[in-house]
């Protein structure tokens, strides 16, 4: 099978051509290196630097690798900044993806594995959070992703020979088990990574946003996926398309919420030392609690999680100590 990893130079990216590559897929990677980096480009796969708005020159690589299927991982993702730049956001993320399905449309490619987001839920009341809430994101990042997956539905209304399936990720960390890839946004701002930088780099300043949360300790709760066991999910995503011949989607969590000072306290019991902090306020557009449902996953893909926090966290830990 030949695939087209877009975004396949960042984090999530660059784990899903690793696994696909070590199953004998061909691999084929697009990417504009403008967060991705190329040391997190795997030598087995072909690479093209390029703009997924760049309709016409993607069209010709889908067209002369003879791609199948692809999986699209290419967007901006910072909370923070989809609220500060909105139409930032909007162009890269909604404008990004419908120049790319105008290509694949163009080239005749029919199916689409997209990364989505828990984000499109918003503050959900109901925890664990099912496929059938009601779709409320609080801020940009999550609307453009809830926009995306609107045009993938009517795209594939329109065209009954295309079919997707869209992924909602909860919180993915964690790094391969080869230690070679992981975890490397500039700037970060997820908070295992943060974590254990502020250990390994002698850094005092983590915060902690906002501790006033209807939690229980007051901070705010995530639902934490290992990143191969994310991948693991698209493949079987695929796979899904290839015998049901139709679309879904799908949460992909592990239905367990951490604090963020449980997940401090967990680095601390892996690394051995107290973890210093301050608490600084909320970010804007954070919702209190962000817990996955995976039933209909695990029913529908035959996939569940396999690696629990403490084996995220370890694996974190090990790549981010290799100073990569």
């Amino acid at each position: 099978m030949k695939f087209l990893i877009t975004g396949g130079a960042g984090y999530i990216g660059s784990h899903a051509v690793r696994m696909l590559l070590d199953q004998d897929n061909d691999v084929v990677i697009i990417d504009d290196l403008s967060t991705g980096f190329k040391v997190a480009i795997d030598s087995r796969a072909t690479f093209y630097q390029l703009d997924i708005h760049q309709t016409k020159a993607v069209e010709e690589v889908l067209k002369k690798e003879h791609i199948q299927v692809v999986m699209h991982f290419a967007a901006f993702s910072l909370v923070g900044e989809s609220v500060k730049n909105p139409l930032k956001y909007y162009r890269n993320n909604v404008e990004g993806t419908r120049s790319l399905l105008e290509a694949m449309d163009n080239a005749g490619v029919k199916q689409m594995i997209f990364s989505s987001t828990a984000a499109v839920y918003g503050e959900s009341s109901k925890i664990p959070i099912d496929e059938d809430v009601d779709l409320l994101p609080t801020n940009p990042y999550g609307q453009t992703k809830m926009a995306i997956e609107q045009m993938l539905k009517a795209f594939s209304v329109a065209n009954p020979s295309f079919h997707y399936v869209s992924l909602r990720y909860f919180n993915v960390a964690g790094a391969h088990h080869s230690g070679e890839i992981g975890e490397n946004h500039q700037p970060e701002t997820h908070l295992i990574p943060n974590v254990i930088k502020s250990v390994l780099d002698g850094n005092s300043d983590l915060k902690v946003f906002g501790d006033d949360y209807d939690t229980k300790d007051g901070s705010a709760v995530r639902d934490y996926i290992h990143v191969e066991d994310l991948i693991d999910a698209h493949i079987k995503a695929y796979e899904y398309i290839e015998e049901n011949d139709e679309s879904n989607v799908f949460n992909l969590g592990t239905a367990s919420g951490y604090s963020v000072l449980d997940i401090i306290h967990t680095c601390e019991d892996i690394i051995g030392e107290k973890i210093p902090y301050q608490i600084a306020p909320r970010r804007a557009g954070d919702p209190a609690v962000l817990v996955a449902s995976y039933d209909k996953a695990n029913r529908e893909l035959g996939w569940s999680p396999k690696r629990d926090l403490k084996t995220i966290i370890q694996s974190a830990y090990q790549y981010f100590k290799r100073g990569d």
